[in-house]
């Protein structure tokens, strides 16, 4: 079944949606589904399904999806396994334009029934050429919609943001959002695959790359089936939009979990790595950098080089900076002489004056710092610059003069920082320097070098992935060919 952007679109920002297994009863999946579309603000027409009700949450019941005259575009479905066919025969009925399946019991469960379930349904909706997400997910998510057709109510917390979310696992989709509810990074969609009935990370690539909400791809993924297809529908968008991954199952115990989660082996991680690269891909290995990288890419320049330099308003934390620095080949620079004279100028010679530099002499004085910040941007040198400041008493009022002389000089070059103090002393001017787009923040510097290498390693990737193009290479197989092993593993794996 081939999909495409205009039939997913009415699932996306429904009019009209049905939830069929709708209930009253907080025990039920059905309740908290109910409870996530009306405390979300849908403005639609809200559609509960339940043999047994009249009215559920203050909407009028129906007893099945065909007893309801108007049209409906997205279907939630919450109902045993055994009586999925029969709701999806109602849906084709319908003419309903896409489906959220939150059931389980298919091909995931270790018996061979829920393999034969899954085919049969899979066959039916295909045939009705109407797109399915799931089975055995907790539903998906549009913020800018007001859309929460999942069974968490506390996604629609979520700020409204340009981050995309594709996830394999629901657990992860949901410490990601939690996450993010913490950082107050913005999403824009939340789409919990669940076991890929048919759409499946190609789909959802070949979605997000046109839609207009949506500036920053996150996937979490486990195992696919048919990893060609994701790479190609990559490829077929010609990296318009970054796409970060995290990818787990590389040992031998997470390939066989992966394959009881979701129903997919995770594969050889090598392949898998090889093939995201190609593609353009940035891959990440924990889902803190997942998130931290997306926040950055949503908002950041993207370095035109490795070159960095390092201000610190303390030793401590320039010094953790550089090692992190070194570790990911990043490039901590030599300032050019006229950089270096205004260095010296603003401070005195007990300070650390080159790169890395410590401006703890002036760490009161915001037009000081301001002044040092924008001589180094103004360096050919540095692509990008760490910026490291802690609070202390003396350093109060810092980061208000910080904000008037940055926004006077409007830096051009990524300006990744840690600036951390107790809860509420910064948080608001910190605020207001994310949302102006002059530097975005981490709470330590590790995890701010680590960001910034992220956007070093995206743009070199990007472009070998542009000159991979231009030479027609073949996806995943430049890592196999002098390997047999991995070779048989890729065919097994990919259906080639």
């Amino acid at each position: 079944m081939k999909i495409n952007q205009t039939d997913m679109q009415p699932m996306f920002t429904p009019q009209s949606v049905a939830v069929v297994g709708a209930s009253d009863n907080p025990a039920k999946l059905g309740f908290h589904v109910m409870k996530s579309l009306t405390l979300g603000g849908f403005e639609g027409t809200l559609i509960p399904v339940n043999l047994n009700a009249d009215q559920i949450m203050g909407c009028e019941a129906f007893p099945s999806l065909t007893a309801f005259k108007g049209h409906i575009d997205l279907a939630i479905v919450v109902v045993p396994a055994k009586r999925v066919a029969e709701v999806f025969s109602a849906c084709i009925e319908k003419n309903v334009k896409g489906i959220v399946l939150i059931t389980a019991g298919f091909k995931e469960i270790d018996d061979p029934a829920g393999t034969s379930l899954h085919s049969d349904i899979a066959g039916m909706i295909n045939r009705a050429e109407i797109p399915v997400i799931g089975p055995n997910t907790f539903g998906m998510v549009n913020l800018h919609a007001n859309l929460n057709a999942s069974f968490t109510p506390e996604f629609s917390m979520l700020p409204k943001g340009r981050i995309a979310l594709v996830s394999q696992s629901g657990g992860l989709a949901h410490l990601l959002g939690f996450m993010a509810m913490r950082a107050q990074i913005g999403f824009s969609k939340i789409i919990g695959l669940g076991n890929r009935l048919n759409m499946d990370f190609a789909e959802m690539i070949n979605f997000l790359m046109n839609d207009d909400e949506t500036d920053v791809i996150m996937l979490y993924m486990e195992g696919i089936d048919q990893p060609i297809r994701f790479v190609e529908a990559l490829k077929r968008h010609g990296n318009k939009k970054p796409v970060i991954i995290y990818k787990t199952g590389s040992s031998q115990k997470s390939d066989l979990a992966s394959q009881s989660h979701t129903g997919s082996m995770a594969g050889k991680h090598a392949i898998y790595q090889g093939a995201f690269r190609q593609a353009g891909i940035l891959t990440t290995d924990s889902a803190e950098t997942l998130l931290d990288t997306a926040k950055a890419l949503a908002v950041s320049p993207i370095p035109q080089g490795p070159g960095v330099a390092i201000l610190s308003g303390q030793a401590g934390p320039g010094i953790a900076a550089c090692d992190v620095c070194d570790a990911c080949g990043l490039n901590i620079v030599n300032f050019n002489k006229d950089t270096q004279e205004r260095i010296n100028a603003y401070l005195p010679p007990l300070a650390l004056r080159t790169n890395p530099v410590d401006m703890g002499p002036a760490w009161y004085d915001a037009k000081v710092q301001s002044g040092i910040v924008e001589a180094v941007m103004n360096d050919c040198h540095v692509d990008a610059v760490l910026l490291l400041i802690m609070f202390a008493s003396a350093n109060a009022d810092l980061l208000g003069g910080l904000y008037d002389q940055f926004i006077k000089f409007k830096p051009g070059k990524p300006i990744i920082s840690c600036i951390a103090a107790p809860p509420e002393i910064w948080d608001k001017q910190i605020h207001l320097l994310e949302s102006a787009g002059v530097l975005v923040n981490y709470p330590t510097p590790e995890r701010a070098a680590l960001v910034l290498a992220n956007l070093v390693k995206y743009r070199g990737i990007q472009f070998k992935a542009r000159q991979n193009v231009k030479r027609k290479a073949v996806p995943l197989t430049w890592l196999v060919q002098n390997d047999a092993e991995q070779l048989s593993t890729l065919h097994q794996y990919s259906g080639l």
